[in-house]
């Protein structure tokens, strides 16, 4: 008896839980700012997905923690540097929202609302190249091992290894709306501010062939990669200490998507339903 006390206030507590949480579904595109696309944030964008829970703080709050996994890639603009990459991006998050109008449940003046959202993040990329074989059979490299701007060496004390998982500050804004009592539909734009310049793998100078042949992984395949401006115009090497990317600013990428989002308490309710019916 008297646990059955107790449980009820545990019991109302997981109802408003789920009562005021749904299950969040994206698709879209994300797109990436850096020293290969002359920091534009409109240009080439790829697909992306992500999955995400969000919960009503109030009428105003909510909080929202999400995973999302997209691709990013750039040609150069500037086309004797001939460089290019593509990276995965894999992000998860922990955001706060404000909506500028009462939206939260309970809330009857309004069923779609304006809405700010910030938190923190973790992302993965790993930037990579193409290249064709003597046979010209195209593959894809992972940069980081090739040191190509000399990370690591004795060389460039200076420039360090990049780490491939790193820290980023997402924010942004949108709108969403209550479409029932179950589903919900959003449209969102934001940029994620991170604090690599190697997004790309491309910051700072280029390096001595020797530093290249000292550092990296496969060191045929530094050279070759670390300048490619000769595929461009025929034997140009460029000097080391010429300006391979521009470090005053790092790289960042933004993230444009629709998501449909789906109440807990009704779901759950649902699939009882189904269990009890089997």
């Amino acid at each position: 008896m008297l646990l059955s006390v107790l449980a009820l206030p545990l019991k109302a507590q997981e109802g408003d839980f789920l009562r005021r949480t749904h299950i969040i579904f994206s698709g879209g595109a994300m797109n990436y700012i850096g020293d290969l696309n002359n920091q534009s944030a409109l240009t080439m964008p790829d697909y992306a997905f992500g999955l995400g829970l969000r919960t009503s703080m109030g009428n105003r709050w909510a909080v929202r923690y999400e995973a999302a996994y997209g691709n990013v890639h750039s040609g150069d603009y500037i086309d004797r540097r001939n460089l290019s990459f593509r990276s995965k991006i894999f992000e998860a998050a922990a955001l706060g929202e404000f909506s500028f109008w009462n939206y939260g449940v309970g809330a009857t003046d309004k069923t779609w609302v304006f809405y700010m959202y910030g938190g923190l993040g973790l992302f993965y990329f790993n930037p990579q190249a193409s290249y064709l074989d003597a046979a010209g059979t195209e593959y894809w490299v992972d940069l980081q091992p090739l040191c190509t701007e000399g990370q690591g060496s004795q060389a460039y004390p200076d420039r360090k290894p990049y780490r491939r998982l790193q820290l980023m500050l997402p924010f942004g804004v949108g709108m969403k709306a209550r479409l029932n009592k179950t589903f919900s539909v959003s449209i969102e734009y934001g940029f994620r501010k991170t604090w690599t310049d190697y997004l790309d793998d491309v910051s700072t100078t280029y390096v001595e062939t020797s530093v290249l042949e000292q550092m990296a992984s496969d060191p045929e395949l530094a050279v070759m990669l670390a300048d490619r401006s000769g595929e461009v115009v025929e034997g140009y090497v460029n000097a080391p200490g010429i300006m391979r990317g521009d470090d005053s600013l790092d790289d960042w990428y933004a993230y444009l998507h629709l998501s449909i989002g789906i109440n807990l308490e009704t779901l759950l309710g649902w699939t009882r339903s189904k269990r009890c019916k089997l």
